[in-house]
């Protein structure tokens, strides 16, 4: 899995208008190609009387899935330059559709990938560019008397905590990064002179400063 990487928050769209032609840029964060597909279905049967519905996608960690669609502009006038912004902003698993809806003013191959690249940039400031950053649970079972002391380190370092859990013992479900996971449970056993039971979960993704 990618230490981090850079996505959308959601899904979201933002309309522009160029020489009477509206624009409409659609983004979405996705998991698989057919997540992406389907989302463009979606957008094209919600835009079914558009006169162009253009798309690229890109997925996977070494984005090995990139696919692009001119959907009846002049070849490589509107996929491509979707593509483009989705490389250019280093996003991951995410869909781009750009709606146009012609207003009778003819815009020529470089009008049409400047407009293009236009509605995917809108399509990414409506869904927000974030950065997911793998945390890994460090599980720090301690007795109540080592309790406060953790505690305060804890919030002094800001270290992410996933849970407490309060039985005949203290259960700490922290969160550091997934890289330093292994140092922070040795920092852990030295924190708690040894008397600390630690074991390592699972590993999941959080947004980068929230």
């Amino acid at each position: 899995m990618l230490t981090r990487y850079k996505t959308l928050r959601k899904q979201a769209h933002k309309e522009i208008v160029i020489k009477k032609s509206r624009f409409i840029g659609y983004g979405k964060p996705v998991e698989s190609e057919e997540e992406a597909i389907a989302f463009i279905e979606e957008i094209k049967k919600l835009n079914w009387n558009a006169t162009h519905n253009c798309s690229a996608y890109m997925i996977g960690e070494r984005d090995e899935i990139q696919k692009q669609s001119d959907d009846g502009e002049p070849s490589g006038t509107a996929g491509k330059p979707i593509l483009e912004v989705i490389k250019n902003q280093g996003l991951k698993n995410v869909v781009i559709v750009v709606t146009r809806y012609f207003g009778g003013i003819m815009l020529g191959a470089g009008g049409l990938i400047r407009a293009y690249t236009d509605g995917a940039v809108a399509a990414t400031e409506a869904a927000e560019a974030i950065t997911q950053v793998l945390h890994r649970e460090v599980i720090v079972d301690v007795d109540y008397t080592w309790y406060g002391k953790l505690e305060n380190e804890l919030h002094g370092r800001g270290v992410r905590v996933g849970g407490t859990d309060f039985t005949d013992r203290v259960v700490v479900t922290c969160l550091p990064e997934a890289p330093e996971a292994e140092r922070f449970a040795a920092w852990m056993t030295d924190l708690t002179q040894g008397q600390a039971v630690i074991s390592l979960g699972e590993e999941r993704y959080f947004i980068e400063g929230e």
